[in-house]
């Protein structure tokens, strides 16, 4: 649930955040890599990794990083909220100087007034694309929503569960089921969920930046993590197995012009070192690939 003062529910200013707002993706890469130490990559953070914070402390702890943007989960604004607890939720943002990209990961099925309503409440809360979870059912539901909302599908990975590989493990997979329907339907890889195939019993071996290139025009948004199978946890950049550098070479290279979301899921209580570390890696790999 939200924890929203009084005084955050009776403001009502607002944010001009949403679509509107949000175009500026589709060239910003090119514009401002130059002299941007993100290299013109829209980087946010998954506000999962702060699912122990409440949603004003996440905000805060995001704007300490230096980042603009954020990914945000149910866990922090729930798909429930009223009109009233989502201008709450855009003060919050205002106040912090942050923008919502995204909103996920969320399962969409063939109930098309129950996806309806991921969307009517994506549209209010102002985001641009849903990372998303859909039963292959649901595509003929999404072809028409995506295209009368505007909004993107990016298809997330889970990785490994159990015995079984997420329906959705590979951008092969992805692949398979997207390409023949509506262009806003697309990807969001998560190169942490990629790395994880690899475990026994599985080890499938895939290459990040290799996955991003065979998604080309329909990577919306990627999930940026590295992880050391050993030991089953997140770790900071390059202390894994994942390259930095060659993912981003692979983004340059099919034009990316959605989000990036930096997410980690160790150290849930106190992740904002860590990930502090990984935007330290992130930025050097800019300055090398320019």
């Amino acid at each position: 649930m939200l924890n929203l003062t009084r005084r955050q529910f009776l403001h009502t200013t607002g944010i001009a955040v949403g679509a509107a707002a949000l175009p500026t993706l589709a060239h910003g890469a090119a514009v401002r890599q130059n002299n941007d130490p993100l290299g013109g990559f829209t980087v946010g953070v998954q506000s999962y990794s702060y699912r122990r914070f409440n949603l004003e402390k996440a905000l805060g702890e995001i704007q300490k990083l230096g980042l603009r943007y954020v990914e945000l989960y149910n866990g922090h604004v729930p798909l429930t909220a009223t009109a009233a607890q989502l201008k709450a939720v855009r003060n919050i943002l205002e106040k912090h100087r942050i923008t919502p990209i995204a909103f996920g990961v969320e399962r969409f099925t063939k109930d098309h007034a129950a996806n309806r309503r991921k969307f009517e409440f994506a549209r209010r809360l102002g985001v641009r694309y849903l990372s998303a979870d859909p039963d292959p059912d649901s595509f003929g539901s999404l072809d028409k929503l995506v295209a009368e909302f505007n909004i993107g599908i990016a298809i997330h990975p889970h990785g490994p569960s159990g015995k079984q590989l997420h329906r959705w493990y590979s951008a092969e997979e992805i692949m398979k089921s997207v390409g023949t329907h509506h262009r806003l339907i697309g990807s969001c890889l998560d190169t942490g969920h990629l790395i994880r195939c690899a475990q026994n019993p599985f080890n499938r071996k895939l290459d990040p930046a290799q996955q991003i290139r065979h998604m080309a025009a329909r990577n919306f948004g990627l999930h940026l993590k590295d992880h050391d199978n050993k030991r089953r946890t997140d770790v900071i950049f390059g202390r894994g197995v994942l390259n930095v550098g060659n993912v981003l070479r692979a983004l340059r290279e099919v034009k990316f012009a959605g989000y990036i979301s930096i997410e980690y899921e160790a150290n849930p209580g106190n992740p904002t070192p860590d990930i502090s570390a990984c935007m330290d890696v992130f930025r050097a790999a800019v300055r090398k690939l320019s």
